[in-house]
């Protein structure tokens, strides 16, 4: 069973949609540690040897967050620049997180149509996080397309997002157990609208 880091990233989690329904969904998975960075780190101070060892004890590190200009919102961003140092992280001597699996789970508030080639945002989800694609492959993670959410701006209450709940729990539990197709996985644009297929593919092979 691999166990699975969520490092979860909001700032204002009272008014959240989406993120805090979603974190709640996985919150008391056996094998699931739930860091709440804004909750950790108040003043944004983080610290480093705390979160270096969070990530050696883990398998999967999941970032968590709103997608916030395209991009995370700045203690995520923060945690990167102090956290993933070089000579632990990458370069010389850097493979502490060597092999371990990463993916993004985010929210939006734009709608799916807007993140196409022909959209108002002109790029994916999964382009748009080509950032952390190289991060991974700086570290030898192996990187899987995000868990996205869309149109979080028209969530009013759990009915909305029940259905994004229940596969994010699926999908964390098949990444914990070795359910999932990583390889069929990779080339999804989208895990949310995908996940189904990739644990039952897994399942049957």
């Amino acid at each position: 069973m691999r166990r699975v880091l969520i490092l979860f990233a909001h700032p204002v989690y009272e008014r959240s949609r989406v993120n805090r329904r979603m974190v709640d969904a996985v919150r008391e998975l056996d094998g699931v540690t739930v860091h709440d960075l804004y909750t950790e780190y108040p003043t944004l101070r983080v610290n480093v040897r705390r979160e270096q060892a969070l990530l050696v004890e883990h398998d999967v590190v999941v970032f968590q967050h709103p997608f916030y200009w395209y991009s995370t919102p700045a203690l995520l961003k923060e945690w990167q620049d102090l956290v993933l140092e070089h000579g632990w992280a990458y370069g010389q001597g850097g493979t502490q997180l060597r092999g371990k699996l990463t993916f993004n789970v985010v929210s939006t508030g734009g709608p799916a149509a807007a993140y196409r080639r022909d959209g108002y945002n002109r790029f994916t989800v999964k382009e748009l996080l080509a950032p952390y694609d190289q991060t991974a492959h700086l570290c030898g993670m192996r990187y899987l397309p995000p868990f996205a959410v869309h149109a979080a701006l028209k969530v009013v209450g759990d009915a909305d997002v029940a259905e994004a709940k229940a596969r994010y729990h699926r999908l964390i539990a098949a990444v914990r157990d070795d359910r999932l197709d990583l390889d069929r996985a990779e080339a999804s644009e989208n895990l949310c609208d995908d996940v189904d297929a990739l644990i039952g593919a897994r399942e049957v092979a």
